[in-house]
């Protein structure tokens, strides 16, 4: 692989060039910004010490050593200092680099990220012959996630973070990017506005919303789970009706819960599954619903839900699945969800079918409950069946 010095790039509006003394105030600046220090691995509190040392000490350190490729990522025309893009690592070896990059506040929405991260792409396997490029980003952060779609990564998996940020999740999500793959200057690329993709970026990229259902004149509420509801939890799962028709564990304990509680937090972050707790006026738990999306259809999504035994029978659940499967085809953009039960699980049929679902069959061993397998219903919902 070349050794190339440190150089400007301009492309699509942008002046890419390595970082000079007089950048550390703008650095400063942005850094202070919350987004910026949730999902990068910058130091907390960001002082003026830690800006100048980066514009000058560093960022040439990585230039000179030939272990990275740091840009100023700038406004072509004005000069502005709208971000930063590069090559954060190089492997000379591999000729494999990891690119990373962060906007600043005041230049968001433009797709600064999306043009630089293109730019230095081109540049990287042009100039440098690099034949891959790396993108990592702490699972739940949508919006840099959507930055390398649109500049061309495939998001292929996820793995366990070496350097995760403090307070933040231990999984990334990780995606490549090819010599030729790189969409041209100018072109909308792959999740574009409008795109399915980005309308989920938009909805998952920002905290679990509060939905709200009426039933019988009473004001339901669907709401994140959190710590309050564990005892709650802890009882519905360990009532007799609960364990016949559900794969909780049994004998439930609260540590089970402690794990539900984390795992309904994860799916929202990675943006596979919308949990909720069904809570009345004054809070109280009356039972768990999830919406989870297909990994394999995104357009397809299926329905689970457990009442607490003492709302039963009082058209909870009916109401809030109505309001969930409401949201998930207006938000979301789903085409068809679906629901599943046991045979004989009367009770959860009629949640289903009071909230508009048609139970289309039965599925022969369709579902595995409690070390074997058995039959289920299959019910499913479609936008029209709302009206």
């Amino acid at each position: 692989m070349a050794r190339v010095k440190p150089v400007e790039i301009v492309e699509d509006g942008l002046l890419l060039r390595p970082w000079q003394a007089d950048d550390a105030d703008a650095v400063l600046r942005a850094c202070q910004d919350p987004d910026i220090q949730r999902w990068t691995t910058v130091p907390r509190p960001y002082l003026p010490g830690h800006a100048h040392g980066f514009v000058t000490e560093a960022a040439p350190a990585d230039w000179s050593a030939g272990t990275g490729a740091p840009f100023a990522v700038c406004d072509a025309a004005t000069g502005e200092l709208l971000g930063s893009c590069g090559l954060v690592s190089i492997d000379a070896g591999l000729r494999s680099g990891e690119i990373g990059y962060w906007t600043a506040p005041w230049a968001r929405g433009a797709g600064v990220s999306v043009r630089a991260t293109r730019a230095v792409a081109r540049w990287a396997f042009d100039a440098l012959a690099l034949r891959r490029l790396i993108w990592q980003a702490e699972v739940g952060n949508h919006a840099s996630r959507l930055a390398a779609l649109r500049a061309g990564f495939r998001v292929e998996g996820r793995l366990r973070l070496a350097d995760p940020a403090p307070g933040g999740s231990p999984e990334g999500w990780i995606g490549s990017l090819l010599p030729g793959e790189v969409p041209a200057p100018g072109e909308t690329g792959p999740a574009g506005p409008g795109t399915l993709e980005a309308r989920r970026a938009a909805v998952f990229g920002r905290p679990q919303p509060v939905l709200f259902a009426t039933v019988a004149g009473t004001e339901l509420r669907l709401r994140p789970m959190d710590e309050r509801d564990l005892a709650a939890v802890v009882d519905t799962c360990r009532d007799p009706e609960t364990i016949r028709w559900t794969t909780v564990p049994d004998p439930y304990e609260r540590a089970d819960a402690e794990s539900y509680v984390t795992y309904t937090r994860g799916t929202w972050a990675s943006g596979t599954s919308a949990c909720y707790v069904v809570a009345d006026a004054d809070d109280r738990y009356l039972g768990s619903i999830d919406l989870r999306l297909s990994p394999a259809d995104p357009l397809l999504a299926d329905v689970g839900f457990m009442t607490a035994p003492y709302a039963r029978g009082r058209g909870v659940m009916p109401a809030a699945l109505t309001t969930l499967s409401t949201w998930g085809f207006t938000t979301l953009g789903l085409a068809r969800i679906e629901w599943k039960a046991n045979v004989g699980n009367t009770a959860s049929r009629r949640v289903a079918e009071k909230a508009g679902f048609t139970v289309e069959g039965t599925l022969r061993a369709g579902l595995s409950h409690r070390g074997r397998r058995v039959d289920a219903w299959l019910g499913a919902l479609l936008p029209g069946d709302l009206a």
